[in-house]
């Protein structure tokens, strides 16, 4: 059986409650990526993933999915075949869109357990955070990971209790004192023009969400 550490970890009830869950995926890159797979490895059954880009060579640093030969494929795409070669049994539903106003309410016509927001648009993020507080969904936010080198300082926290991460200083100003749970680091960000990343920031961030979700699911 594929999950025969797992359950011996949390036991088979907990294991049907992640067979039983669905989680909507926003942004497979450095961090979204690492996220969707580590819950595909731990057994959640059902999945929504949404990225509307496509593999470049920039991404093979730090992308699970990427490799040379799915280049200029969809994200989406790639993401579900490697799942399914992981665990044939879990659901995938890949939404090769950018999340909009104009698409928001559709694709929350799906009843999800768990949203985890790894895209990098402020807006996106703001659009993704609002709705869920105002509908009473889970969801936890990955913020900056670009430009930092210790994987070490990042923590799970209230969006509120943020430092040193320009992208949440967006949106405390917006949420200001509002329950948002966050993945951050309070590294202080390099000083460099380009976005510059590596692999191992954006995967812990990444790893450090889907344990939250698995927890959270389980406890």
């Amino acid at each position: 059986m594929m999950f025969t550490r797992l359950e011996s970890l949390i036991g088979n009830e907990n294991l049907i409650k992640l067979k039983n869950t669905n989680v909507l995926i926003i942004g497979l890159g450095g961090v979204g990526g690492y996220a969707f797979e580590a819950l595909v490895r731990s057994g959640i059954g059902s999945l929504t993933i949404v990225d509307n880009d496509v593999i470049e060579l920039s991404n093979l640093n730090r992308q699970i999915i990427t490799n040379q030969s799915n280049i200029g494929n969809l994200k989406v795409s790639e993401a579900k075949k490697r799942a399914l070669n992981i665990n044939p049994d879990v659901v995938i539903n890949d939404l090769n869109i950018f999340v909009d106003d104009d698409n928001l309410d559709d694709l929350f016509k799906t009843k999800y357990d768990y949203v985890i927001d790894a895209c990098d648009t402020v807006k996106t993020k703001i659009l993704l955070i609002d709705y869920c507080l105002n509908n009473n969904l889970k969801i936890i936010s990955c913020l900056g990971t670009a430009k930092k080198m210790d994987p070490s300082r990042l923590k799970i926290m209230n969006l509120k209790d943020t430092n040193y991460d320009p992208l949440a200083k967006h949106l405390r100003k917006h949420f200001k004192d509002k329950d948002v749970k966050v993945v951050c680091s309070d590294e202080k960000v390099k000083d460099i023009a380009d976005l510059g990343s590596n692999s191992f920031v954006p995967a812990t961030a990444s790893l450090l969400c889907a344990s939250y979700v698995i927890n959270d699911i389980i406890k």
